[in-house]
């Protein structure tokens, strides 16, 4: 590494501030930077939500208390185009998405990454937990999960590609949260008890239905429930508004608690069924990045994960024509969503991880 100079990712929050100030202690030259990616009128509540008017003087703030220059670039075109217009997308053909995933890919390293090559930066550091190292027989860069695995984002970070890995840092992948709120503490940052965001940075009140249609300008038409022999059971009140497993909210009486287990986006019918009717053995996935290898060519043995907050699971992934892999699991697994991600590791390593096209 030639320039030792990094782009610091600063959200506002405790994480990124230690990662900044890890970064400086590491001999970077850094420059401190929030990304403006949408206009806090669109969004209503801002109180749980990252990216705030208030967190970019946060994010001055403890800059400022570093030395480093700071600064807030307009992201909000490339985030519309990248982020909310798939997120809304996904959910009218009736899959399930994930907008962080997607703001990691799109935003976070590559056009951020962008500007700080522009800027003559080495490298991007953000606060994920997550730790990046090179393999010396082979070259590859590759992604295993934090050393404290409560914490861990290899989730969320499985789309980095290797040209991204090899300029971005994650100074907080051997912490803990309290030993990083800890750090935070001992150099006076005043956000070091600063709770965590939470939900999705752009519908921070959890109603992602409302935010569509403040968005598009659509009304989502009412239609059927039906039952697992299609049945009219119900009415719902428009089928983007339903999750694969949900429960609550349905309104539906019928004598045994029920689940959405499909939709069908053009019949506008959203099916219900119990518990059992949601597992699954085996999904369909393309769109795939592979870390210690540049495409999967035979099966391998893997632990998987269909989902953020799911236990891995013993599975098996085998390779099939036209990017697409097939993932059978040992044991069926509840509530498969299409347009989730499944992520592959081998142990701590993340193997590869694609989005969910289809359950089978």
């Amino acid at each position: 590494m030639d320039s030792r100079k990094a782009l610091i990712a600063m959200s506002g929050g405790v994480d990124s501030s230690v990662a900044a100030y890890r970064m400086i202690r590491d001999g970077y030259d850094c420059i401190g930077v929030t990304m403006r990616l949408y206009d806090n009128e669109m969004i209503g509540n801002r109180s749980k939500t990252c990216c705030s008017l208030d967190d970019v003087e946060d994010a001055r703030s403890v800059a400022f208390r570093l030395g480093i220059p700071y600064y807030v670039f307009n992201f909000k075109e490339d985030f519309e185009e990248k982020v909310i217009s798939k997120f809304v997308s996904c959910y009218e053909h009736g899959a399930t998405p994930n907008p962080c995933i997607d703001c990691n890919r799109y935003l976070k390293f590559e056009s951020l990454l962008h500007r700080a090559q522009v800027l003559g930066c080495d490298c991007v550091a953000t606060g994920h937990y997550a730790i990046i190292r090179q393999d010396p027989a082979t070259g590859r860069y590759l992604l295993y999960k934090a050393a404290h695995v409560e914490k861990d984002q290899s989730y969320v970070l499985y789309s980095l590609t290797q040209q991204q890995l090899a300029h971005t840092r994650f100074p907080l992948g051997d912490l803990s949260k309290d030993q990083v709120r800890q750090i935070a503490r001992e150099q006076g940052f005043f956000n070091a008890s600063k709770r965590d965001s939470q939900d999705i940075c752009f519908v921070p009140d959890g109603d992602y239905v409302a935010f569509m249609e403040r968005y598009t300008g659509k009304h989502y038409p009412s239609g059927d429930f039906l039952d697992l022999q299609g049945n009219v059971v119900g009415r719902h009140a428009g089928a983007v508004g339903y999750t694969i497993g949900q429960r609550k909210g349905l309104g539906l009486a019928m004598g045994a608690p029920v689940y959405v287990c499909s939709k069908d986006m053009e019949k506008n019918t959203v099916t219900v069924g119990p518990d059992q009717a949601l597992f699954s053995a085996s999904l369909r996935a393309n769109d795939w990045n592979w870390f210690p290898f540049p495409e999967l060519t035979a099966p391998m043995r893997v632990m998987a994960k269909a989902r953020y907050r799911q236990k891995e699971q013993p599975a098996t992934v085998y390779p099939e024509d036209g990017g697409f892999a097939r993932v059978v699991f040992d044991e069926p697994q509840r509530a498969i969503t299409p347009g989730q991600a499944v992520v592959l590791y081998d142990g701590d390593l993340v193997v590869g991880g694609g989005t969910i096209t289809e359950v089978l």
